[in-house]
């Protein structure tokens, strides 16, 4: 195996992680601006009302797009062990 292979494999692997968990890491941000503008608007200052809104938009979020995160995953893992015999060999 080739240093190139393992920073090729390394490269995917963080891609992968990047794509799977960028949608929820934006709905949490999305969904925490908004509770801060409406904290900001009504000068309501309770810190435990932006968690129960951002945890709501990423479960949400997670049970919508989880099959596709799923495929995307199950994917990358077949395709790894898939290219165990042509890495070793």
């Amino acid at each position: 195996m080739t240093p190139e292979t393992v920073v090729t494999i390394g490269q995917r692997a963080l891609e992968m992680t990047l794509m799977l968990a960028a949608p929820m890491l934006l709905v949490g941000l999305v969904v925490g601006l908004l509770v801060g503008i409406f904290q900001a608007a009504t000068q309501i200052n309770e810190m435990t009302l932006s968690f129960i809104p951002k945890l709501m938009a990423i479960a949400a979020t997670l049970v919508l797009l989880g099959p596709w995160m799923l495929k995307e995953l199950v994917g990358y893992t077949r395709m790894l062990i898939e290219s165990i015999p042509s890495l070793v060999g």
